[in-house]
């Protein structure tokens, strides 16, 4: 029995004694460290990404650009004003953000760098909250759905049959829903927009290069059903192969619109830009952007992991976006899941959901801005040639504005609880 030192309370030491088998008492986490971590992490590496991610900017002349622009370097520096100040000023605890540029015009292979103030991030405080205009506010953390593939099965209304469909839902970019009919047809949605048939959607994807090494060299030409069976495997051998050239027999007779991959482009741009005018180029773009950009598509590291699992492939982790091989074994499965040769997956089940922390949600709104502000360069960089430092083509007040407006007005940024220490923890 060990006899602790004396306490004072109340005015009066009291000898207190520990009866249990542990004599150091367990220091108590810090509840609030992944918010912390996570914000140390958006000063980093998250900021370094968007710079990456938004590099380099380019005139619309896309063939052959005038102008290259690259946010290279950021830094960080001290606050102006304590938090005690801010509270009294009513003004908000932030630090200023310095971006080291690289304006490179190709015509002479020169290159200008400068360092420009890019605004003041607000700074999250040692007890997780933020300071913005002198007010307390606190970041609530997200529960979202993880990005992967995810299967389901439904019942036809009509025949009574439990049909199979798969969403493939990226970090950020476009939704691609895949589902069978009663009638073994296989349709894809790409953003919720028309129906399609699937061999419409892998003759589009199988014209443009996907960005693999080797698809450039060696092509994958689907101009006949043979052609697209090949890559499924061989539909002689196994009942799961008979399975799969059935359901893409009856989708391929259906589809009537698409005669070959030009055909099958244009109707792709049709079904996704309804009222523009399809060119077979512009719908390869078009393709190009929705799934095989880094810019425009990304699974992210949890995304991709998932998605490697779930369909059985080896893709490395930092290829995060789409590949051809993806969408082949996705419709694979989908027949299994759907012929009871493999078990869906329950969307409430909290293995398939994931915390967006602080962070990451600050970050997705400094990306909105700084896509904002790539638009705008663009434009000054076409309209006006004649500006030709990093500092008379960028315009800082989007991302600014993107900041603030997150902070000022996302329901995911609230007043801190105040009501007691208990209330304000949890708040967290």
């Amino acid at each position: 029995m060990a006899i602790s030192p004396a306490l004072t309370a109340g005015g009066r030491g009291r000898a207190y004694r520990t009866f249990g088998d542990t004599k150091v008492p367990t220091d108590m986490p810090d509840l609030i460290q992944v918010q912390k971590d996570s914000f140390e992490w958006l000063l980093g590496d998250g900021l370094r990404q968007l710079f990456q991610e938004i590099s380099p900017i380019t005139d619309y002349s896309s063939d052959n650009p005038k102008y290259e622009m690259s946010l290279t370097e950021h830094e960080i520096l001290e606050p102006e004003f304590s938090e005690e100040e801010c509270r009294e000023r009513e003004i908000t605890y932030s630090v200023p953000l310095h971006v080291t540029i690289e304006l490179k015009i190709n015509e002479t292979d020169e290159i200008k760098e400068q360092t420009i103030f890019f605004g003041d991030m607000p700074k999250m405080t040692e007890n997780g909250t933020f300071i913005i205009n002198g007010a307390e506010r606190v970041v609530i953390s997200q529960l979202v759905r993880s990005p992967g593939a995810y299967y389901s099965l439904d019942d036809d209304p009509a025949t009574g049959n439990r049909l199979c469909s798969v969403k493939l839902i990226p970090y950020r970019g476009a939704w691609v829903e895949l589902e069978t009919s009663n009638r073994d047809i296989l349709f894809a949605k790409v953003d919720r927009k028309r129906k399609l048939p699937v061999t419409t959607l892998l003759r589009a994807i199988a014209a443009v290069d996907d960005g693999t090494e080797g698809d450039s060299e060696n092509p994958i030409k689907l101009d006949s059903l043979d052609a697209m069976l090949e890559i499924f495997g061989d539909p002689i051998e196994g009942e799961e192969d008979s399975d799969v050239r059935d359901f893409l027999r009856s989708t391929w007779n259906s589809d009537a619109d698409a005669k070959d991959e030009d055909e099958a482009l244009k109707e792709f741009h049709k079904r996704m830009r309804p009222g523009e005018p399809a060119t077979v180029d512009g719908a390869r773009r078009l393709v190009h952007q929705m799934f095989f950009d880094s810019r425009r598509y990304d699974l992210g590291d949890v995304g991709r992991y998932k998605l490697n699992r779930r369909i059985d492939v080896d893709v490395e982790l930092s290829r995060r976006t789409l590949t051809k091989l993806d969408f082949v074994n996705i419709i694979k499965r989908m027949i299994k899941v759907n012929n009871g040769e493999a078990v869906p997956d329950d969307i409430d089940h909290l293995g398939n959901r994931r915390v967006r922390t602080v962070g990451e949600l600050i970050q997705n709104q400094i990306r909105v801005g700084l896509v904002r502000m790539e638009r705008v360069v663009r434009e000054r960089m076409t309209t006006h040639p004649g500006e030709t430092t990093p500092a008379a083509l960028i315009n800082i007040r989007p991302v600014g504005a993107a900041v603030k407006e997150f902070f000022g007005g996302s329901q995911l940024s609230q007043f801190m609880d105040q009501t007691n220490p208990l209330s304000e923890l949890t708040h967290k």
